[in-house]
């Protein structure tokens, strides 16, 4: 075995064992970087002069990217509409137009993950909401801890597929695709999975009626006048927030950015509105906003050095070599491909899979041709949307499903780490019929970007 030329290789071994360190993910992938720029320059692989390149290539991918700043302002946006409760109300007003439904409360709470995932796109702040908020009141009603913990967890994962998803703006910057075509793209796909979840919810609380107890009469609103002022409190404005910064990237009136400021604006109005945009509200939510941000980005500083020095070390080859030797045809790559980031996804979080991952995949998936089912030119917005929805498992799966953990952290009495693993279980499946579907139906993730256009 040649140790020089594989020296790529022996970087991404590495790579994977200090992940399991607990060392800062930013750090592990900018350290890994410069060890093996040194070591490939003292090989003669690597010259000195190149880790300029890094900082240049820091710049011109990250700090001068104007798509980028939309990150900020989706943070901000969902940051601002969990502190200031809105997201309170609006799981107690779907809870009580849902009242007469099979497992009603569950549905309420998919619902409400899929309405803040189009508001907030930020997994971490969901799952952990919805686990301080629904998830005792699912308990003192009687629903199986299994499909409480389950449902919460499946529906708060919705954030980072659902537009606008923090991710995909990710995605369509490392792919060099539109933002419009995948928050467009994966509207459908996003909406696919929500409805899979609340159908299997209804069969099973249909099936086993003892699984959800509906809620009480006297629990509901005392005529219709309350009713409509619940609705009109507590449901519209959330919508009109996610009309509003969707339906200008639809309608081509605001860029992704533009839009992530007027939704940010929005969050502050709703806030407002509410009377409870107090000093130290805004504080908190901007102090949590910028830690996110924080983290986010110098994630993007430690792989975009991982990236460029993976490839002059000749990473690209070696895996390139991999692919052609394995003879499966282009089908055959595309399906390990997926497979290589599910099983990644048991031990990486989505940023560090996409940053490392996409960088080595994106030659193979540039010349990628996969005849009448999908075009050339359609290719990347579909991969990148099959990508999405593979990778929202990886929230899910154990041992290290980051869903999973913030759920126990919200330390929820009677509420076990074996209660949550064995209540995501179905959801992961309807996770991959939801990933195999967008695959064998293009159209489900194509239809609508061309319908406008993009």
């Amino acid at each position: 075995m040649d140790i020089i030329s594989n020296l790529p290789l022996f970087m991404f071994v590495m790579l994977a064992v200090l992940m399991f360190t607990g060392y800062p993910v930013a750090f592990v992938l900018g350290g890994t970087a410069l060890t093996f720029g040194l070591i490939g320059f003292y090989v003669d692989y690597f010259a000195l002069i190149e880790f300029y390149n890094i900082t240049a290539r820091i710049w011109g991918s990250v700090a001068e990217k104007p798509i980028l700043v939309a990150i900020p302002m989706f943070i901000f946006m969902g940051t601002m509409l969990e502190r200031s409760g809105i997201a309170i109300d609006l799981l107690h007003c779907l809870q009580v137009l849902l009242r007469r439904v099979p497992g009603g409360l569950a549905i309420s709470v998919t619902m409400m993950g899929t309405i803040l995932a189009a508001t907030t796109g930020i997994v971490g702040a969901s799952v952990i909401m919805m686990t301080l908020l629904a998830l005792p009141v699912m308990l003192q009603r009687g629903y199986q801890v299994q499909l409480s913990t389950g449902t919460i967890a499946a529906s708060g994962t919705l954030g980072i597929l659902i537009p606008p998803s923090i991710m995909l703006v990710i995605l369509a910057d490392l792919l060099a695709v539109s933002v419009g075509s995948l928050f467009m793209g994966a509207l459908f796909p996003g909406l696919v999975l929500a409805a899979l979840y609340m159908v299997y919810i209804f069969v099973v609380c249909m099936v086993k009626p003892k699984l959800a107890p509906r809620m009480h009469a006297d629990e509901a609103p005392a005529d219709s006048a309350e009713l409509w002022s619940l609705i009109f409190r507590s449901f519209i404005p959330p919508v009109f927030l996610i009309v509003l910064v969707l339906g200008s990237i639809f309608f081509g009136w605001a860029t992704p950015t533009e839009a992530g400021g007027v939704g940010a604006f929005g969050a502050i109005l709703l806030a407002a509105a509410k009377r409870n945009l107090k000093f130290s509200v805004m504080k908190d939510v901007l102090v949590r906003s910028a830690k996110t941000n924080a983290m986010l980005f110098m994630i993007f500083l430690g792989a975009t050095a991982f990236s460029y020095v993976f490839r002059s070390l000749g990473g690209d080859d070696i895996i390139a070599e991999f692919f052609d030797n394995l003879g499966v045809g282009p089908v055959g790559v595309l399906v390990l491909m997926l497979l290589v980031v599910f099983v990644m996804g048991f031990f990486f979080d989505w940023i560090e899979i996409i940053l490392i991952i996409l960088p080595v995949f994106t030659p193979i998936l540039e010349t990628m041709d996969l005849g009448s089912h999908v075009a050339q030119s359609d290719f990347l917005v579909w991969f990148a949307i099959l990508l999405a929805v593979n990778l929202q498992t990886s929230y899910l799966t154990p041992p290290f499903g980051y869903a999973l953990f913030y759920m126990k952290g919200a330390k929820i009495p009677g509420v076990t780490m074996q209660h949550i693993y064995a209540g995501i279980i179905p959801f992961v499946i309807l996770q991959l019929i939801g990933l195999a579907l967008v695959a064998l139906f293009p159209e489900i993730v194509l239809w609508l970007p061309r319908k406008l256009g993009l």
